[in-house]
């Protein structure tokens, strides 16, 4: 059996993580793969029911320290019972999101103590880390932009895209600071292009990444046959 992959795509406000997990899930599929995709804060029947909590910005008053414990909770919750399974099985997961946002948002803009993120997040992750991350990099003021122009006629912008652009802009350089002391599992690619042209890289990035993955399996299988 193939071995699994975890590939999570990372980066601020409007980067398109959704467009690209979306654009990259139909091309593996077409490529014959097992792909499933999924997201956070969510993807897991219990961490969905925190999303809304953790979105709409109820859990604010309960403070930045719990709010990460809520975060927590969803992942733990998302990793038991979705993406281990299904790397287990062979499949390739895509994430909207995973240990890197909260990093960066509840560590680094949220202000809460390195120690005390890094312990949430070895027990949450578990050892379930990505194979791969994609940061999707784009200026902030064009990430909102767009986050803001593919919203529906009535729908509110989330807590986050409410905030001040320079905690907007401390997130990008928190992101890219991430994927620097990381290079063996982080890939940038620049965001501000066309649809077309980012997925165009994230799926040769992706292809690569596959393509070295079933190398050893297909010379286990050579050696049995």
């Amino acid at each position: 059996m193939k071995r699994g992959l975890f590939i999570t795509f990372e980066g601020g406000e409007g980067v398109g993580k959704s467009t690209q997990v979306r654009r990259l899930a139909e091309a593996l599929r077409a490529d014959g793969h097992d792909v499933l995709t999924t997201r956070e804060p969510g993807g897991s029947a219990g961490a969905e029911a925190v999303r809304h909590v953790l979105l709409s910005g109820a859990a604010e008053p309960l403070g930045p320290r719990m709010e990460a414990v809520l975060f927590a909770a969803a992942r733990s919750d998302h990793v038991e019972q979705v993406i281990r399974p299904a790397v287990d099985a062979g499949r390739i997961v895509l994430c909207d999101r995973f240990m890197d946002s909260s990093r960066v948002y509840q560590g680094v803009t949220g202000g809460l103590d390195s120690v005390f993120m890094a312990a949430l997040e070895r027990v949450t992750v578990n050892g379930m880390r990505p194979h791969l991350t994609i940061m999707l990099d784009i200026e902030p003021s064009e990430g909102l932009r767009r986050a803001s122009a593919r919203r529906g006629a009535g729908e509110d912008a989330d807590r986050y895209e409410k905030e001040e652009l320079a905690l907007h802009r401390r997130r990008r350089e928190a992101f890219l600071a991430i994927a620097a002391a990381e290079p063996d599992r982080c890939v940038v690619i620049e965001a501000g292009r066309n649809e077309d042209e980012v997925a165009r890289d994230v799926l040769g990035i992706v292809r690569q990444v596959v393509a070295a993955r079933d190398e050893p399996a297909a010379l286990a299988e050579a050696a049995q046959a």
